[in-house]
């Protein structure tokens, strides 16, 4: 399947020059959305994966799925103030600004490895701030996995040697 068929490119949103990606009409495309989660699955199951990890929001329609069809949980990271347990934060900086992101303390345990998985690799700097929370807790990281990869933009750079799956590349 070209999944290319079903992501929409708005071009100029959200600022001008920039041609966003939007998935939600591969994902209002039942066999598209399932055929995507599959495909995903097929790269990486052969990883040793015992969670699941997808940053808030777009990570967790293609995670929570993903993990369901690997057998394994899933573990929401999510903005800074939106978790109701102990957490643990880490910042990264927007175009426009800086953010955090949150985990539970208690997601995940030590030696446990983590699949990240979210619907776009670009910049890298919400896969670098996830994977800072996950080894803050022990958790090792085993993968990275995206709908849709940007290989003109420095997200591989910014979170070094963890393997990256990826089934559109602009």
């Amino acid at each position: 399947m070209n999944y290319k068929d079903y992501i929409r490119v708005i071009p100029d949103y959200p600022q001008p020059g920039i041609r966003f990606k939007d998935i939600t009409t591969l994902l209002k495309d039942p066999v598209a959305y399932k055929s995507a989660i599959q495909a995903l699955k097929e790269q990486v199951r052969d990883l040793p994966v015992d969670l699941i990890a997808g940053p808030e929001a777009r990570g967790f329609v293609i995670g929570a799925p993903l993990a369901l069809e690997l057998g394994v949980g899933f573990v929401p990271i999510r903005k800074s103030g939106k978790l109701p347990g102990e957490t643990v934060e880490a910042g990264y900086d927007l175009e426009y600004g800086k953010d955090k992101l949150a985990l539970h303390k208690d997601s995940i345990t030590p030696g446990q490895r983590v699949l990240i998985a979210d619907d776009l690799l670009a910049t890298g700097g919400t896969i670098a701030t996830t994977i800072n929370l996950i080894e803050q807790l022990g958790g090792v990281v085993v993968g990275a996995a995206f709908l849709i990869e940007l290989s003109y933009l420095p997200g591989r750079e910014k979170i070094g040697d963890t393997p990256v799956f990826s089934l559109v590349t602009y």
